[in-house]
């Protein structure tokens, strides 16, 4: 189990790039259109710098619902790959079966 601190850390993350999310793409195009003067595309780099460093996507670290592990997490099922083991081989995800040959 990761540490609950780890885990609300990025939950908080999860919160701030949901709410800056329309600010910073608004920012991102204004300083990426090459119709504005240098000065105005510097100026909206500038801002997109003073917003939080945690608002930006990147920072989020993708992590198991089931334990908050952050390494070896499966996309598809939204779980590190223990947890998911654990819970196939009881029978508890639709669809997937232990494999044997």
């Amino acid at each position: 189990m990761a540490k609950v601190s780890a885990i609300n850390k990025n939950l908080k993350r999860e919160r701030l790039v949901a709410k800056y999310a329309e600010k910073r793409a608004a920012l991102k195009e204004a300083a990426k259109d090459p119709n504005l003067s240098f000065d105005e595309q510097f100026a909206a780099r500038l801002k997109l710098a003073k917003l939080p460093r945690n608002s930006a996507k990147v920072r989020i670290r993708n992590r198991c619902q089931v334990t908050g592990r952050p390494r070896g997490y499966y996309r598809k099922f939204k779980m590190s790959r223990v947890s998911l083991r654990q819970l196939a081989s009881h029978g508890y995800v639709p669809g997937v079966v232990k494999s044997s040959w």
